[in-house]
């Protein structure tokens, strides 16, 4: 845990479910939701870097041990769970993940306090990765939330075409999607251009949500743009795109 000490610990509830989260920095807000197996010394490593950048960072714990390195036998030890877990969506296509609905709620929370401190910007910016990629654009329903980035977004499984294209988005949740894409709100892809995982969302998002879709296709095989084979240009365009977004008004 010491990898985390410096943040301060908390929790929040939402539809009654509760997960922890970690705290830290001064500024707008940003969601950093970790990937499997859960908060690696690389996401936090990630989280520091929007923290120094200006951001209050929030991380939700989600499943995983908090600071446990990642590893073959950790991944081997969440997958199961999280592929049973009724809070994922991980193979049905045309669905959003129900844990999104405690993300936006974490997401309005965060932006409301911030907003009344005066410390926050125009909403908060929420990134996921790989797993939990998706998640981001699903808390774009919620106005809140105004700087969506998704990081080489994996759900669900890419299994045949269908599911490689999806967005693991309801159709009530897709149209809210595109309705804010629509009004000037953009989204973030970042992936590197041999990763079977994401399927072809980026071309259904580009599809979708037309020049509202700004995406960052690396080169190489590479699967975690901003962790375990971190991309300094990915993550330079994702601060550039929080600053961007998440400064309050002249």
């Amino acid at each position: 845990m010491a990898l985390l000490d410096s943040w301060t610990t908390g929790q929040h509830t939402a539809g009654g479910v509760t997960h922890p989260t970690y705290r830290k920095g001064t500024g707008p807000g940003v969601i950093v939701i970790h990937e499997i197996p859960g908060l690696t010394p690389e996401v936090v490593g990630f989280g520091e870097d929007v923290v120094d950048a200006g951001f209050t960072v929030v991380l939700p714990h989600l499943f995983g041990t908090p600071g446990a390195p990642m590893s073959v036998g950790a991944v081997a030890k969440v997958l199961p769970r999280v592929c049973v877990s009724k809070e994922f969506t991980t193979m049905a296509t045309g669905r959003t993940s129900p844990i999104a609905l405690w993300l936006r709620d974490l997401a309005r929370t965060l932006h409301d306090e911030l907003s009344r401190s005066g410390t926050g910007g125009p909403g908060v910016g929420a990134l996921g990765m790989c797993f939990t990629g998706g998640f981001a654009l699903a808390m774009m329903v919620d106005t809140s939330v105004v700087a969506p980035v998704l990081a080489q977004p994996s759900l669900p499984f890419p299994v045949g075409r269908a599911r490689a294209a999806d967005l693991n988005l309801s159709p009530a949740d897709l149209a809210a999607v595109k309705d804010r894409a629509a009004g000037g709100c953009e989204v973030l892809g970042l992936r590197y251009r041999g990763d079977r995982a994401v399927g072809t969302r980026f071309e259904t998002l580009s599809r979708e949500l037309g020049d509202a879709f700004l995406h960052v296709d690396l080169d190489g095989k590479g699967h975690s743009t901003l962790t375990e084979q971190r991309s300094q240009e990915a993550v330079d365009r994702v601060i550039a795109f929080f600053r961007e977004k998440l400064s309050p008004p002249a």
